[in-house]
């Protein structure tokens, strides 16, 4: 199991766990890009930024879980669903057009709530099995 850390002055440091069964491709050119600085804007209960990572489709999805990370396609994006955004049709996050499903939150995502953006650095964690 890989973990990636992702870490913050406000909100500590949190671990992510990576789906190598649901997106290994993504998971590993992520994970070969680490560690990364990432500057997050907020869109709804979304924290979401580009990274210098180009990733193909990969099991592409609009809807996700609260605490789901995922791979935005059409703009190079580290997205953290945390809650509601504008394009959800549910309670579930809802990404403007598909990503990738790459990583999930370990623990509670509330700490993301109220934020109007984060400047984030990403970091691997553990790397077992």
């Amino acid at each position: 199991m890989k973990t990636i850390i992702l870490k913050a002055k406000e909100i500590g440091e949190i671990k992510a766990k990576l789906l190598t069964d649901t997106a290994p491709d993504t998971c590993a050119k992520f994970w070969e890009a680490l560690p990364l600085e990432v500057n997050l804007s907020t869109w709804g209960d979304e924290l979401y930024g580009t990274i210098p990572v180009a990733i193909d489709a990969e099991n592409p999805r609009e809807e996700f879980e609260v605490g789901d990370i995922a791979y935005w396609l059409q703009g190079s994006g580290f997205c953290i669903l945390y809650g509601r955004t504008p394009a959800s049709t549910s309670a579930k996050p809802r990404l403007i057009s598909p990503g990738n499903h790459f990583a999930r939150i370990e623990g509670d995502v509330s700490v993301f709530k109220g934020l109007k953006g984060l400047a984030l650095t990403i970091e691997r964690g553990e790397e077992s099995g």
